[in-house]
């Protein structure tokens, strides 16, 4: 494995991608206070319990551990650790915006991000997308990651994750209010058959409907910040 530890420059770019005002618009802003915020989100939350409150993961098996639950209603309680993170919670499926960087072309996608716990200190973390055509059928298999969510007692967010096209990245952020969440990479890491990987900012947030909207801009092989993917996602468990 190849190391290339990567930082993501401060200053922000401009982007296109959908998803940019719906992730913004969930961020703090100087006439709206997070805490209006954060109890807006549970009302719409509660309203959407009727549909998806009592659907859950599968299990697997049977081992001597709590079961990964997306559910905060079900499974094991949420460890007091990461109440910061807990509207991220639930299974997120929708569309969205990617560009390639190899091709330079932008694409349309579909996605399904699955963000359980198991009353552990950490959030488990799994997305999988697909290329979708001009009629929204999927054409194949796009990006893949897994990892963990974790949040420290003063508020700092370290996010691990590992892409399956051969890159591990190690991001750190802090909440911007009780349903909106910014991230900018410390270290990316390459195997050695791995696809390029630059160092990256991601900005989530639950919007006024609430869906959960993103946005990644990543360093390109030119060293320019640019817009890789946005989406905004309906929760369909949790």
């Amino acid at each position: 494995m190849s190391d290339s530890p990567q930082s993501a420059p401060e200053n922000d770019a401009p982007t296109d991608d959908s998803a940019v005002d719906g992730a913004e618009a969930a961020a703090v802003s100087d006439d709206a206070p997070a805490l209006r915020s954060g109890n807006e989100a549970i009302e719409q939350a509660a309203a959407r319990a009727e549909e998806t409150g009592g659907k859950n993961l599968p299990v697997i098996g049977e081992v001597p551990l709590p079961d990964d639950t997306a559910n905060l209603r079900l499974g094991p309680e949420l460890n007091p650790a990461l109440l910061g993170l807990l509207p991220l919670v639930g299974v997120w499926e929708g569309d969205g915006e990617g560009h390639d960087p190899i091709t330079g072309d932008d694409y349309p996608f579909g996605q399904q991000i699955i963000i359980s716990h198991d009353g552990g200190p950490y959030l488990i973390w799994q997305s999988r997308s697909w290329k979708l055509d001009a009629d929204g059928e999927c054409t194949g298999p796009d990006l893949r990651e897994n990892g963990f969510w974790r949040i420290t007692d003063d508020d700092t967010i370290e996010l691990l994750v590992s892409h399956a096209e051969g890159s591990i990245e190690l991001y750190y952020g802090r909440p911007l209010n009780q349903t909106s969440w910014n991230l900018t990479t410390d270290v990316t890491l390459k195997t050695q058959s791995g696809a390029h990987t630059g160092a990256a900012k991601r900005l989530y947030g639950l919007v006024p409907d609430g869906d959960l909207a993103y946005v990644e801009e990543r360093i390109d092989n030119d060293g320019d910040l640019t817009p890789r993917l946005s989406a905004k996602l309906k929760r369909v468990i949790g």
